[in-house]
This record gives C-alpha cells, sequence and structure tokens, in this order.
C-alpha cells in the first residue's frame, strides 16, 4: 500500500499515547523523536523534517493539548494538519489557456514514465470533456514514439507525429496547426529524457517552452527513488520553472520521502499521482486526502468519487428500481461485481475506509480472485438459470460446476449467500430505497 511503512512508523508511535488521560513534554518529545525517525527512514528531506518536528512540537506542548481529555487525539490532528501543509494544503489543479488549445509539457528523467503519464493525464481531461492531442516529441528514444502511439489507440485519443524528424520546434509548431485545424483543446507533449540531466536536454526542453509557451510544463518524477527525485525536481524547477508534478509509481512507494518533500524544496505542487499500472489509474492528488491516509483515517472523499467515476448511472437506477420491487437475481449481482471490479483492488477500497486498521488487512484474506470464480459461476448459468435461480437443481449445479471449474459444493455456498443477501435487502428495501449495491449517491 502507499506509505506504508510510513504509516505503519507513525501509528505505532501515537500509541504509547493511547488511553492517557494526561501527557508532559517529556512525552510529546518521546513521541516526536519517533515521528522524526520514521521520516527520516521514509527518505524524507532532513531539513523538511527538522522544520515538521519542531513545528508540531511548539503546537503540542501548549497547555490546551497537554491538559485535554484526549491527547493523542490532539497531537494526531496537529501532524495531520501539518502533512497536509507539507504537501500543499489544498490541491491544486491544471489551468487551461483562455484561448485553446492549451499546451500541457511534460518532462523529467528517461524511465521517470512519462509516455504513460502523458496517455493517463489525456485519458483523464477526456473524462472530464476535454479533447487532448498527444505529440510525439521524444524523437532519440526509438520506442518512445510506437510507445505513445499504442497508449493513443488503447484510448481512442490522437497522436501527433512527423516520422523522420528531428526538430522539436518544428514538430511543436506543427502540433498546433494540427490541434487548430482538428479543435483539439488540449495538446500533451511528451518531451525526450536523459538518464540524467545534462544541458543538451535542458536545452531542447526550453526551445520547446519558447515555441508553445505552455500553461503547463508538469515534471513526471518517479516516487520510489525517494530524495533523488527531489534533487531531479529541484534542478527541472530551476532551469524550466515548473507548474506542477505528477508523481509516477506512487502505488509502489511505501516510504514516501519524494512526495513529502518535494513541495517543500521547490514550492510546486503534486497536481497528479499515479496509483497503478491500468491508463485509468490516474488520479488529482489531495495533499490532505493523503495526509488522512498515511495516519490511518482513510480516505472516503476518494472512495465516492473512484465509485462516482466508475459506477454507470443507468446501472445504479435499475438496481434502484429492482430493490424497491424485490425482483434482483443474479443477473443483477454479476453486473454488480463487474461495476465493484471497476473500482480497483478490494483491499485498496477497504483501506481508503476511516477506522479500518491496515494491519488487520494483511490477516484477512482479502481475494480479488474470489469475485472471478463467483463471475464464472453465474456466467455458466443460462439466463433463465440466472433469473429463476430456484430451478437450480442437483443435475444444472453439477453442470455449472464444471463449466466454471469449481466444485458443487462451491455453487451452493454461492446461492445460500446470495439467497442470504437478497433477503437482507428486501428487508431494506421496506425501510428505505437504495441505489445498488455499491453505488455512492451524490
Amino acid at each position: 500500500m502507499i506509505f506504508e511503512n510510513l504509516s505503519d512508523r507513525l501509528q505505532n508511535a501515537f500509541r504509547s499515547l493511547k488511553g492517557r488521560g494526561r501527557i508532559t513534554e517529556a512525552d510529546v518529545k518521546s513521541v516526536m523523536r519517533e515521528v522524526r525517525l520514521a521520516l527520516l527512514e521514509a527518505d524524507v528531506n532532513f531539513k523538511v523534517v527538522k522544520d515538521f518536528v519542531a513545528s508540531v512540537s511548539e503546537k503540542a506542548v501548549t497547555e490546551e493539548v497537554i491538559k485535554s481529555l484526549s491527547p493523542e487525539q490532539q497531537i494526531i490532528k496537529l501532524v495531520n494538519e501539518e502533512l497536509t501543509a507539507l504537501m500543499g494544503k489544498s490541491g491544486e489543479r491544471i489551468e487551461f489557456s483562455s484561448q485553446p488549445p492549451s499546451f500541457i509539457m511534460l518532462v523529467g528523467l528517461q524511465g521517470a514514465g512519462k509516455t504513460t503519464a502523458a496517455g493517463k493525464l489525456a485519458l483523464h481531461l477526456r473524462k472530464k470533456g476535454k479533447r487532448p492531442l498527444l505529440v510525439a516529441a521524444d524523437v532519440y528514444r526509438p520506442a518512445a514514439i510506437k510507445q505513445l502511439e499504442i497508449l493513443g489507440s488503447q484510448i481512442d485519443i490522437p497522436v501527433f507525429k512527423i516520422d523522420g524528424e528531428s526538430d522539436v520546434r518544428s514538430i511543436v509548431n506543427k502540433a498546433r496547426e494540427h490541434a487548430a485545424y482538428y479543435q483539439n483543446d488540449v495538446v500533451i507533449i511528451d518531451t525526450a529524457g536523459r538518464l540524467h540531466i545534462d544541458d543538451a536536454l535542458m536545452a531542447e526542453l526550453k526551445r520547446i517552452k519558447d515555441a508553445v509557451s505552455p500553461k503547463e510544463i508538469l515534471l513526471v518524477l518517479d516516487a520510489m527513488t525517494g530524495q533523488d527525485a527531489v534533487n531531479v525536481a529541484e534542478h527541472f524547477n530551476n532551469e524550466l520553472d515548473i507548474t506542477g508534478i505528477i508523481m509516477s509509481k506512487l502505488d509502489g512507494d511505501t516510504r514516501g520521502g519524494a512526495a513529502l518533500s518535494v513541495r517543500a524544496v521547490t514550492g510546486k505542487a503534486i497536481k497528479f499521482a499515479s496509483v497503478g499500472e491500468k491508463l485509468s489509474d490516474l488520479e488529482e492528488f489531495h495533499p490532505d486526502r493523503m495526509a488522512s491516509k498515511i495516519l490511518g483515517m482513510g480516505d472516503m472523499l476518494s472512495l465516492i468519487e473512484k465509485a462516482e467515476a466508475e459506477y454507470d448511472e443507468e446501472v445504479a437506477k435499475k438496481m434502484e428500481k429492482k430493490l424497491r420491487e424485490a425482483s434482483f437475481d443474479l443477473e443483477d449481482f454479476l453486473e454488480q461485481i463487474e461495476q465493484l471490479q471497476k473500482m480497483g483492488p478490494i483491499a485498496d477500497i477497504l483501506s481508503m475506509l476511516p477506522g479500518v486498521n491496515k494491519n488487520a488487512l494483511k490477516d484477512v484474506n482479502v481475494d480479488d480472485k474470489q469475485l472471478v470464480r463467483v463471475k464464472a459461476i453465474i456466467q455458466s448459468m443460462t439466463p433463465h438459470e440466472r433469473q429463476n435461480p430456484s430451478v437450480l437443481q442437483a443435475s444444472r449445479k453439477r453442470r455449472i460446476a464444471k463449466g466454471s471449474g469449481v466444485d458443487v459444493s462451491d455453487v451452493n455456498k454461492l446461492l445460500k449467500q446470495f439467497d442470504q443477501m437478497k433477503q437482507m435487502m428486501k428487508s431494506f428495501s421496506k425501510k428505505k430505497k437504495g441505489r445498488g449495491l455499491f453505488s455512492f449517491g451524490r
């Protein structure tokens, strides 16, 4: 999970205060020593850690905190506020030109994930109602243009390229004409990278910047490189005056050093976080939600937004009607499972719920393959059987078990659980209108 090691260390640091009616300055000092070690082990910039601990400590030793009835919660609240401020207070979004098209340059070192980030960003913006155009301006890495074309075809977004052209200014200028002609209101430029920062790279990026005056220059950083990522960010910012950061591979970062340091060092906000391999796995970065998640408080707002983004409104309306009429069948159940799967792994969904202990989740067998098996069982039924489960006698169950590669006992277990769930929903529908098993209303 994201920032797992840091989250565990911080939550352990606060346990010494649990149940304490009163605390002393020595208690605060002891806890903040653990917080300091946790942040340093997470590869957070040393100066950032020093300022962070000093700020929290100063606020934590006030009479209001020390003599409060819940000092543990008061200190956690202070840490939460400081973590949020460290990452940017409130989320900062993409800015667009008043006269389209808006140019967005993606810059960064080779291997940071720029090309994939370009595809993810294009898909994200299209969902927001934009008409993006991807521009292949990495003329040095042979596979870069082909990779961008493949990504574009996967998400049905056009890719502009000029075969054999090595002048990046010419490419982006002609991309501007292309965008104007085809009414693309956002142009995302995938630029070249290097293994290390050098003068030639910066000179080329500056030529592109001068040519199109981009509204956004977003630096793509590999979250898993820790302090190296922060040093890269500082250098790119000094040379190009970046407008924001896309943190790639954040789902694999158990420490959190880069995300917690980069805003303090550069003054530029993380605008997006890549949290998975799918092209849809790009999320707007919300410092307050990330701070809450780090401290084990969950992230309900992101969970609701994820549900609203992935859940089909027509399916929700149909489910509402089915629940009211108590006519929910296995075909509907299958549809609900498919909606849930769109939201990602079950463990990730559970981790967003407030009060869910990540350590407890480790001991729970949260098996996404179980949903696949359930789907296989239902899909092995005929439409008549899905709509009328009562007809499923022994011979039919054997056929279904064989067709889905499970035991008859698994089929019986599913039918029993479905029947119990249906009875529960029938009772619930008499008391309150529903919108589907996994839907969220605004």
